[in-house]
């Protein structure tokens, strides 16, 4: 990288923190003020930066729409599909992506287990909102005011004997959920069917989307199935580093990605 460039970007982590004027961006970076200012005047002319009436530079509103822009352009299950299948690969198990709109939780994503007894879930289907373990993820990220909202105005279905009774129930596994960073339904929408979940954050730390491992009981049991939360959170943490655009070592090496 130029030494220009590495100059100008310099400058906007400083501003992120608020106002400042030439003299402090100049000293900031260790240059004169002449060669700040010249800097300042690039940024301001492209809309990345702001001049204040009191001569103090804050961040642009082109910079925003730029940033708004990019997450928008943003695919979730194009970015997340390769490390699902590569988690998929390592356990075997069933794995699926899923996101909170419009008060359900949808599959947008799902890779088959390798084991013949199979789950019936299905890409554009809703969860069972009140146990899934994708769902209690997404939905524990929201405030509190907005939980409490949601919880209040679900249905509580008795799937099985361990399903969620109600929205007392309900906020208490979420407050649990946020607390811990994972979730899991051991039987709360079928019995045979036990599943772990960690969330994908997005740039600004809030939940995206939920990954998650299923299988059936004669399969893997629930202690088995929790074994694999390492490999799982690695998962999830790969995909929200990807997704915004945080460069890490690889710890689950995904597979070529969908065409």
């Amino acid at each position: 990288m130029s030494q220009t460039v590495d100059r100008a970007l310099s400058i906007l982590p400083l501003l992120a923190e608020g106002p400042a004027n030439l003299e402090q961006v100049a000293s900031r970076l260790g240059v004169h003020k002449s060669t700040a200012l010249r800097l300042l005047r690039t940024l301001h002319e492209h809309g990345i930066v702001y001049r204040q009436q009191d001569q103090r530079y804050r961040l642009g509103a082109r910079l925003f729409a730029l940033a708004q822009q990019a997450v928008e352009s943003l695919d979730i299950r194009e970015i997340a599909h390769p490390h699902l299948v590569a988690l998929n690969e390592k356990c075997g198990h069933t794995v699926h992506l899923a996101v909170y709109e419009d008060d359900e939780v949808l599959y947008i994503d799902k890779v088959e287990s390798r084991y013949p007894v199979r789950m019936y879930s299905r890409i554009g289907k809703p969860v069972a909102i009140t146990v899934a373990a994708v769902a209690k993820l997404l939905l524990a990220d929201l405030p509190e005011p907005e939980r409490r909202a949601v919880a209040g105005r679900l249905d509580y279905p008795a799937y099985t004997s361990r399903s969620t009774p109600d929205a007392t129930a309900f906020l208490q596994e979420l407050a649990a959920v946020r607390e811990r960073g994972w979730a899991t339904d051991f039987g709360g929408h079928e019995e045979s069917i036990n599943c772990v979940g960690a969330p994908v954050r997005g740039p600004d730390g809030r939940v995206v989307a939920a990954c998650s491992v299923s299988a059936p009981n004669v399969v893997v049991s629930s202690d088995e199935l929790l074994a694999l939360l390492p490999l799982l959170r690695r998962t999830a943490d790969a995909i929200s580093a990807e997704y915004s655009g945080i460069s890490i070592p690889a710890t689950v090496s995904p597979t070529k990605a969908m065409p």
